[in-house]
């Protein structure tokens, strides 16, 4: 196959755009493992460099899209052989490397992590980005001792990809799950994954105190702005926030307050440049831990050529849970 069909944003003298092409193989970006893309999904930072709306893509012309799953069919790298099932998450593909909305990638073997045992590519693609990170949030409360027995925990924007998955995986370790939501038509859905309770974000929303209420021993916040800010108020004594999102936005109007009287921690989450071993350990326990019918229950599919109009659902606030999008 010399060309294949991508998704390729270019940034001439009218402006930004977005469009399908025909991509010649031999303009894919030096790697040492090709893969044959089959599934790939829309995460939130997928939606910005898919739309222009912020500025995720730093090199045109761009493939978008910062996950993939698919199959090796060449490499030269000394742990994958073709045949191989790979999953793909960050890296700066997507962004300064061409990406996953394509039907082949090439990149850097060290960026791959193999497919769980018994899990298919479109269920590596249900958890993508958004699973991943919601894991790597777990796992950093957890090692911050916020166990279950200190009290419930909080996540905002809880119907969107992150979110959901941090509920469900929350409530699978015997959590109590508080989800803050701006749409509370999804209060159902929300406790179908395992929330205890659900919360309107306006709760979370108006100007913060130094101080609140004590509520949360920890939070998972994607979010950010006045929302991280009023959440960290309310944490209690000795707690800690996992903070992974900016759909808020990137500001933190908050003080000290809270980490000098409270010794409440803010524990920042990447996703993109995370070690290896983390990696394995995060997608491991998600092959593991999460429960494959809640997956499925937060999980909607598309076909590749819908994928700009999703791009834009999600950045509205319209999408729920994950999106697959599948490729080929």
């Amino acid at each position: 196959m010399s060309t294949f069909k991508a998704l390729v944003v270019t940034k001439p003298d009218t402006g930004y755009s977005c469009n399908f092409a025909d991509f010649d193989e031999r303009d894919l970006m030096e790697g040492d493992v090709t893969v044959r893309v089959t599934h790939s999904t829309v995460n939130y930072k997928d939606g910005l460099a898919i739309t222009g709306k912020g500025p995720v893509v730093r090199r045109f012309p761009m493939i978008p899209g910062v996950d993939f799953a698919g199959e090796v069919i060449a490499t030269s790298h000394k742990d994958w052989e073709p045949g191989d099932h790979v999953i793909l998450n960050g890296w700066g593909v997507g962004e300064t490397h061409l990406g996953g909305y394509a039907e082949r990638a090439r990149v850097k073997g060290e960026w791959l992590v193999r497919v769980p045992y018994g899990m298919t590519h479109a269920q590596a693609m249900a958890v993508g980005t958004a699973g991943y990170t919601s894991m790597l949030a777990v796992m950093a409360l957890e090692a911050h001792a916020i166990t279950p027995s200190r009290g419930p925990v909080l996540v905002t924007g809880a119907a969107g990809g992150v979110g959901s998955t941090a509920v469900a995986l929350l409530a699978q370790a015997g959590y109590t799950v508080i989800a803050s939501t701006g749409r509370p038509e999804e209060a159902d859905y929300l406790k179908g994954l395992g929330a205890s309770e659900v919360i309107d974000r306006a709760e979370l929303t108006g100007p913060p105190r130094p101080l609140g209420k004590e509520r949360f021993a920890g939070a998972v916040d994607t979010v950010g702005s006045l929302t991280l800010a009023n959440v960290l108020s309310q944490i209690k004594y000795g707690g800690a926030v996992a903070a992974c999102g900016l759909a808020g936005g990137s500001d933190l109007p908050s003080s000290v307050m809270p980490f000098i009287l409270r010794g409440v921690s803010l524990l920042g989450i990447d996703s993109v440049q995370c070690p290896l071993v983390v990696r394995k350990e995060a997608w491991r326990r998600l092959a593991n831990e999460l429960d494959r019918d809640k997956l499925d229950a937060m999980t909607s599919s598309i076909p590749f050529d819908e994928v700009r109009e999703t791009a834009a659902s999600i950045l509205d606030g319209k999408v729920r849970g994950r999106v697959v999008v599948e490729i080929g």
